[in-house]
């Protein structure tokens, strides 16, 4: 079995078809002795609603999918060379595409049959947040394939500004110091990261709490829905103990029955028995008594 393509058919269906569609390719899988295709396929998850999402974004959106990726390979180059014009303007497209990519993502979800609340629209941003933060998301993104909602980035751990290489200072001039437009330059350059990495950290904080109250209202929905399976498999149960309960007393009765209709078997069995004995006898006495008549009468 192609667990590839099978995979990127599961992800392409709704939340709620996910599971029990790939129950169905397990079953397929192992009644076709593929043991190693039912491991791979059993190990496939079911996407959170606003991963969900995303993904049909990522599929159905290809152009601006791949927009959004040299988007996010440009803000992490910035970031490791602490080039300020190019924080900048990627910065500026960051939080455009972000808001716009989300409704997006929202819009093509509804038009799908699912519509997402305004939690779920937060968690979708915080997912293109990490898309552009961290590179395994991005490429689960881009396959269609993202499960989970990324944990909330306050800045691009990858390429912290302590981890990057040091920017050659120019060589200064014995005879000149340096320009005060250049040091505000400098200045402000730390203050445009300051405030980029504020930005950022309120808007993940926020995205963060979105995830977590998305992720408590799934599981009191996943927590009433094995409830109610629970109540529904005792109710089962209950009937099925007493069905075998009449089960058994039917049985005993039958039991009974069959003894007392063993009894009477060989009770008639004796009765005939006798009674072709006693009609043997019978036979005997009429032809002795025949014969002695006929003898009389000669």
């Amino acid at each position: 079995m192609d667990v590839e393509m099978i995979a990127d058919e599961l992800y392409g269906l709704t939340p709620n078809q996910f599971t029990a569609a790939r129950d169905a390719y397990v079953a397929e899988a192992r009644k076709a002795k593929d043991p190693a295709a039912a491991k791979a396929i059993a190990a496939l998850r079911r996407p959170v609603a606003a991963a969900w999402a995303a993904n049909l974004l990522a599929r159905q959106q290809p152009q601006e999918t791949a927009r959004f990726l040299t988007l996010g390979e440009n803000l992490r180059e910035a970031h490791r060379t602490l080039d300020a014009e190019q924080l900048r303007t990627a910065s500026r497209q960051q939080h455009q595409l972000v808001t716009t990519l989300a409704r997006t993502a929202a819009a093509l979800a509804g038009e799908a049959g699912q519509p997402v609340s305004d939690t779920v629209l937060q968690a979708i941003e915080q997912i293109l947040h990490g898309v552009l933060a961290h590179p395994d998301v991005a490429r689960q993104w881009a396959a269609g394939r993202l499960v989970r909602v990324p944990e909330a980035t306050v800045d691009f751990t990858a390429i912290a500004p302590e981890t990057a290489p040091p920017r050659p200072a120019p060589a200064a001039s014995p005879a000149k110091r340096t320009r005060p437009n250049q040091r505000q330059r400098h200045d402000d350059d730390a203050r445009l990261r300051d405030l980029e990495r504020a930005r950022t950290a309120a808007a993940q904080a926020d995205t963060e709490a979105a995830r977590c109250e998305q992720e408590l209202r799934e599981a009191r929905e996943a927590e009433s829905a094995t409830r109610a399976l629970a109540e529904k498999a005792g109710k089962r149960v209950r009937r099925l103990e007493h069905d075998l309960r009449t089960a058994r007393q039917e049985q005993q009765q039958s039991v009974a029955a069959s003894a007392q209709a063993r009894e009477a078997l060989k009770a008639a069995e004796r009765a005939a028995r006798e009674a072709r004995r006693a009609a043997e006898r019978s036979h005997g006495e009429a032809e002795r008594l025949g014969s002695t008549f006929g003898s009389a009468t000669d």
